[in-house]
Parts: C-alpha cells; sequence; structure tokens
C-alpha cells in the first residue's frame, strides 16, 4: 500500500459534484473508494466515512421533506443539510492535507 494524501484530498473534494452535476457527489467518491480502497493508506476508512456521510444526509434529507409542511421545520433542515454539504468536505480536505483525522459529524454508521 501507498501513501496518497492528493488522492484522499480529491476523495473528499469531489462531494462537491454535487453541486454542479446533482449527482457525482456520491458516484465519484463510491468509484474511487471501491478502486483504491486496497491501494492507499487510509482510502478504505475515509471512503467508508465519506459514503456514510453522504447516506446519512440523504435520509435527513428524506426527512426533512415531509417536516415543510409542519411549520417549514423541514426548510430550516434543508438549510442546516445544504450547509454541511458545502462546508465539511472543504474542512475534511484541509484536515487530510494536514494530515488531521477528517470527521463527519452526525454521520450514522451504515458501512463498516
Amino acid at each position: 500500500m501507498r501513501e496518497d494524501k492528493q488522492l484522499l484530498v480529491l476523495t473528499h473534494l469531489s462531494q462537491l459534484l454535487d453541486f454542479v452535476s446533482g449527482v457525482g457527489g456520491f458516484i465519484v467518491p463510491l468509484v474511487i473508494w471501491l478502486i483504491k480502497k486496497d491501494e492507499i493508506v487510509d482510502m478504505d476508512r475515509q471512503g467508508k466515512e465519506i459514503l456514510n456521510f453522504r447516506i446519512s444526509m440523504f435520509i435527513y434529507i428524506l426527512i426533512c421533506i415531509p417536516l415543510i409542511l409542519l411549520l417549514g421545520l423541514g426548510i430550516l433542515g434543508l438549510i442546516v443539510i445544504g450547509f454541511f454539504y458545502l462546508i465539511f468536505p472543504i474542512v475534511n480536505a484541509v484536515r487530510v492535507s494536514n494530515g488531521q483525522e477528517p470527521n463527519y459529524p452526525l454521520t450514522l454508521k451504515i458501512i463498516k
């Protein structure tokens, strides 16, 4: 196995493709993780964290949709989730490039 911080950083930043393509932010990290998880140090663990974050945020979006009808609470939830989608991939890419551990809060451990 070899170390490749640049690929790890790009994997975290690839989540931002959602803002361009709509679905690339899930597919690209998934493909990178599947191809490189056995070749790059920490790719398996960080790839799972990214995918768990993405799946968790999707579940939270599904919960927020019916809450829109309940005093607009779902809209507030969607704004918070949008903030998470934008900020945490960038923060964690910087953390990885500095040799620190990435952290995605409110993430359900679905892929172990």
